[in-house]
């Protein structure tokens, strides 16, 4: 039987971060205004009874502030002894006067602090809960939360099972959204709950010794396509992120795309065992009384009010499972295995296309297949490397925590879309008499399976017809086994109109590194081709080098700045192997694979990961 488990997490916020700017109506910021603290606080109380009255119960995020209010830690300790509410600690809503004034700072978010700071931050607030309901949480969070900051706080206080580790695909794309003035960078981690590896919180753990001792959460459960296309803060199962979209109604009031959304990741357990997971994450500056994102207070509560009526009706049909953090904490633990992916096969519920995509993640990688592009991975993210990546004032990233990729369309193009260059896609092109098609160009749909330890993603044949007449049918099965860091591509010649003709399959990968559009030094990187007395090495100097060799064993790519190789081998007819060095231009890797194929005959690839050194 699927289970649909959700947690709902409200947090009241004394100094919401977007509230005092709307009501302070042009006056000077002033985080201690009796009017703001007391409609914040009012607001926590509505979100809660929402919730209650539709029979769910929450977790609390106190906040620092919060800590200093006794009506709201007496409404936390009322609302956990009444209706089994748990009380948990989150590291966001640290700014207000007596945090300015002690730590001398306008900064808010933990990930950001010298590791100094984030230290005693960590103990000021951890403690002053304890002062406050004699225990410590078992939960906490933030937008982000480095590896070296969960480390710590598990170090000092083990009985935190669970966090808000991440903000899903909040990187660029939400930076340019947010008028260049959002510095959060943190693209590239888990869409869904995970163990986060003691080195990097993006990378899930791979076993015991890498368990960073807590189960993470999404900051947000958010559309997996739109988000991934476009700003993800106006792609989410929290109502009033739906109302930023402006996706509704605005005469009915209606928002049918947000009960789409909430329904696509109850669907979610059809590819993994059976469980499927959603957070909502409330504070209370989404519903001050002015009004927000062009909508005024009475559509923001009902929004809020629908959404809880919502949840509240699959849980009374039994479609439904509200947990607090530490209790979803300890279900995770006890039903999920630290190889096991998570997968989820995505649909287009915004646009009325076809699109799908399918995302993959385990411990070993972060992999986006785009079926509108033939099945081309589009996205790439190397966790094998577990690469270490200390965030904040003091290190080299002081603001962006992205786990960097190998493959980004986004940020890095994607499909040929320019005169010259290439960007980044693992993809194939078939060759005939001189003419070559990629299979990019070729929309397809995919259906899911499993195998053992195999997740196989089918994808509908496609046809591929040349000027001579020549027609080629070719479908494509892509293979993720559980715990091998590879993926697997077989290209199945179904068809063909000349029975007798041979075609050229070209199975490539173009890479690079980074976490934004623009391009790295790619100086130190190495191409590799591996054939025997044709063996080659290329220093990677931008000189536009390549090397090719018959029944090459291997081509691969070694990022020392990333600590990761990938390489690709292959099993075919008459298969070549190569290797391409960029240009200033276009400054990208190649590596790939090339055989022929006829009617009846499969060529297949592996592309696998593995950290460098």
């Amino acid at each position: 039987m699927e289970q649909f488990i959700v947690n709902i997490i409200h947090r009241p916020e004394m100094a919401p971060e977007y509230a005092e700017k709307v009501t302070g109506h042009g006056r000077a910021e002033d985080l201690s205004r009796t009017p703001l603290v007391t409609e914040s606080l009012d607001i926590f109380r509505v979100q809660q009874d929402c919730a209650h009255r539709n029979g769910l119960k929450t977790t609390i995020q106190m906040t620092y502030a919060s800590l200093f209010s006794a009506e709201a830690v007496a409404l936390a300790k009322e609302h956990h002894a009444v209706y089994g509410d748990e009380i948990g600690l989150t590291l966001l809503g640290l700014p207000c006067d007596r945090f300015r004034e002690k730590y001398k700072t306008k900064d808010f978010c933990i990930w950001m602090f010298s590791m100094e700071d984030k230290k005693a931050i960590v103990r000021d607030v951890f403690e002053t809960f304890y002062d406050r309901f004699g225990f410590y949480p078992a939960s906490t969070g933030s937008y982000y939360m480095d590896a070296e900051l969960i480390n710590y706080i598990k170090s000092e206080y083990p009985g935190v099972k669970c966090a808000v580790a991440t903000c899903w695909e909040e990187g660029p794309k939400a930076y340019h959204t947010c008028n260049n003035s959002w510095y959060t960078f943190m693209d590239g981690g888990p869409w869904a709950p995970w163990i986060p590896s003691k080195v990097n919180t993006h990378a899930p753990a791979a076993n015991e010794a890498e368990d960073s001792g807590v189960v993470a959460i999404p900051h947000l459960s958010r559309d997996l396509l739109a988000c991934y296309d476009g700003n993800g803060s106006n792609f989410g199962t929290h109502p009033q992120n739906v109302l930023r979209g402006m996706i509704y109604d605005t005469e009915a009031w209606e928002y049918p795309y947000l009960y789409n959304l909430i329904d696509q990741y109850r669907s979610l357990g059809r590819y993994n065992n059976g469980v499927a997971y959603n957070m909502m994450f409330v504070g209370p500056g989404w519903m001050n009384k002015t009004g927000r994102w062009e909508a005024p207070y009475e559509l923001l509560l009902k929004s809020y009010e629908d959404c809880c009526a919502y949840y509240g009706r699959l849980k009374q049909e039994g479609r439904l499972t509200d947990m607090t953090m530490s209790e979803f904490a300890d279900f995770y633990r006890a039903n999920k295995t630290y190889t096991e992916p998570e997968c989820a096969l995505w649909r287009d519920i915004l646009y009325g296309s076809d699109k799908q995509l399918f995302w993959y993640c385990d411990p070993y990688m972060r992999v986006c297949v785009n079926m509108d592009q033939g099945g081309a991975i589009v996205d790439l993210r190397p966790y094998a490397a577990k690469l270490e990546w200390p965030v904040g004032i003091g290190t080299p990233h002081i603001q962006d925590a992205s786990y960097p990729f190998l493959i980004q369309e986004k940020y890095r193009a994607g499909y040929f879309t320019h005169y010259a260059g290439e960007g980044t896609v693992r993809s194939a092109k078939v060759c005939h008499a001189g003419e070559e098609a990629d299979l990019c160009l070729c929309r397809t749909k995919a259906h899911f399976s499993r195998a053992g330890d195999d997740r196989v993603l089918t994808l509908d044949p496609v046809e591929l017809v040349f000027t001579d007449g020549l027609a080629v049918t070719l479908q494509s099965v892509i293979t993720f086994t559980e715990g091998s860091a590879a993926i697997r591509i077989d290209r199945r010649v179904l068809a063909v109109s000349d029975p007798a003709a041979d075609v050229v399959i070209r199975e490539y990968m173009v890479g690079c590194y980074g976490t934004t559009e623009y391009a790295e030094d790619m100086s130190s990187l190495t191409l590799r081709l591996d054939a025997g007395d044709d063996s080659a090495v290329i220093p990677y100097e931008y000189r536009c080098r390549e090397a090719r060799a018959r029944d090459a064993a291997a081509v691969s790519c070694t990022l020392p700045p990333i600590r990761t190789k990938v390489s690709m081998e292959c099993a075919g007819r008459d298969k070549a192997g190569f290797i391409r060095e960029g240009y200033a231009f276009s400054p990208m890797f190649t590596l790939g694979y090339e055989g022929t194929l006829r009617q009846g005959e499969v060529f297949s690839t592996w592309l696998r990961l593995e950290r460098a050194d």
